[in-house]
């Protein structure tokens, strides 16, 4: 079974990667949230189960050949973002470990089957002209009741993520010039694809999926993982006000500085009224309080 579904889950991010050049390359980036649905309110944990993470080279082919390197320091420094994402919309995220046994079998396959569906939601539901009669109007796609088994990790909510990268090769890129020069038509180097979906561990339904099929962010470097985290994570789901325990969800808006006609930044009022007021500061000084 769990071979089975690891097959799928390839077989379906090969045919998100086979998706026409207009999705690839026009930034098919869409987010879907289950019709009305908000996080329970009160105190609320989210399991964020390691990512799934694949990572190489795109042949001038086009085949993606696997590089081992790139995939575990990926998938080492997306955890490491993920680990420092401090809550979203007032829920409490927990990182799960490594597990071992029963339990990793069961994490492998639900991540697994979270590809799975994940792939199916782009294929049938995301992609204009691909579209499901059944599935045109309505985001109602589940990972199964048996989902609430991973509730023994101490979670209400599974937040999946899975990611795949293939960096087009010197040859693909040779290959994508000529065709330029030679008006063989556009030919793609490189595909980044980006999936995060939250399921209710209650009822195993997928309630919020993010995906984005041109990311940014090379997630083989810090920086490049903490941008990718924080694309994924774009649009999260809000959750429900109202009940004690909820912490409080909101934004901070930062206005711009105050500006001349000719575009110059204006000083503050307090300072721009204060005489002999010439001390300079130095770059990146902090003012004293």
């Amino acid at each position: 079974m769990r071979i089975f579904i690891g097959i799928f889950a390839v077989l379906s991010l090969t045919l998100a990667s086979a998706q026409p050049a207009s999705a690839q390359f026009g930034g098919l980036e869409r987010t879907e949230v289950k019709d009305g649905y908000e996080i329970r309110a009160g105190e609320t944990n989210i399991l964020v189960f390691r990512p799934s993470v694949r990572v190489g080279s795109q042949t001038t082919g086009g085949m993606h050949e696997p590089n081992a390197e790139w995939t575990e320091t990926a998938k080492a420094n997306l955890i490491t973002a993920l680990a420092e994402v401090h809550g979203a919309q007032g829920t409490n995220l927990v990182m799960v470990p490594e597990q071992e046994g029963e339990m990793a079998d069961l994490v492998e396959e639900y991540t697994a089957l979270f590809g799975t569906v994940a792939g199916a939601v782009l294929a049938h539901k995301m992609t204009y002209g691909n579209r499901l009669p059944t599935k045109k109007d309505q985001f109602d796609w589940t990972l199964g009741e048996e989902a609430a088994r991973l509730k023994e990790l101490g979670g209400d909510y599974g937040l999946f993520f899975l990611t795949y990268d293939s960096y087009g090769s010197t040859g693909r890129k040779v290959l994508q010039g000529l065709a330029l020069v030679l008006g063989g038509g556009f030919v793609p180097s490189g595909t980044h694809i980006g999936y995060a979906g939250l399921v209710d561990l209650e009822t195993g339904d997928l309630v919020w999926l993010n995906v984005d099929t041109s990311m940014g962010g090379d997630p083989r470097t810090v920086e490049g993982a903490e941008k990718r985290v924080a694309q994924l994570m774009e649009e999260f789901p809000r959750k429900a006000a109202g009940e004690p325990g909820a912490e409080p969800t909101g934004e901070v808006i930062v206005l711009p500085p105050p500006t001349a006609e000719d575009g110059t930044v204006l000083p503050p009022e307090d300072e721009a009224d204060t005489e002999g007021a010439t001390e300079e500061h130095e770059p990146g000084a902090e003012d004293t309080p």
